[in-house]
């Protein structure tokens, strides 16, 4: 439940206005919410964090100062992540599901920089695009939600066209 003002809100559906490759200069998505209180949809509009608009910013400073987006192409940004999740994957390997629940306070760091070296690069591969990550985050929640409908996902681990 979403509280606005007076009003509480619950979040019954999320229904961007955009297409998954929306551009930052488009205008931005909203979603559709009921309003509990009366029974009727609101519309947010959704705006790009600003936190995840400041790190793509000093990402684009940092590759700047040290003349590296000469390499950053999206196929060459597109290849860094991937070496960033197989990475990640590496603290997991050989690991029981209790264990890999279970880490040290210094695994657990380890595993929070490999996610963030995956974010950045995420951000920055977005960014060199110019593809809305949050806004394509939220149209592939809306995609999923349909692939996968609760009364006949719910408990199973199927792929989507097994259902």
């Amino acid at each position: 439940m979403l509280r606005c003002g007076m009003i509480d809100f619950i979040w019954l559906a999320v229904v961007p206005n955009h297409r998954i490759g929306r551009k930052r200069s488009q205008s931005p998505p909203t979603l559709r919410i009921l309003d509990a209180s009366i029974g009727k949809y609101a519309h947010l509009v959704v705006e790009m964090n600003p936190e995840i608009k400041a790190l793509q910013n000093a990402l684009r400073e940092f590759a700047r100062q040290r003349e590296w987006d000469q390499f950053h192409s999206p196929k060459n940004l597109a290849a860094a992540l991937s070496v960033e999740s197989a990475e990640l994957l590496e603290h997991f390997q050989w690991l029981t599901d209790e264990q890999s629940h279970n880490f040290s306070d210094d695994k657990r760091a380890k595993v929070a920089e490999e996610l963030a070296d995956v974010m950045l690069y995420a951000l920055q591969l977005a960014d060199k695009l110019d593809i809305d990550l949050i806004a394509a985050a939220w149209k592939k929640l809306e995609i999923n939600g349909e692939k996968y409908p609760v009364d006949r996902s719910k408990g199973r681990s199927n792929k989507y066209t097994e259902l």
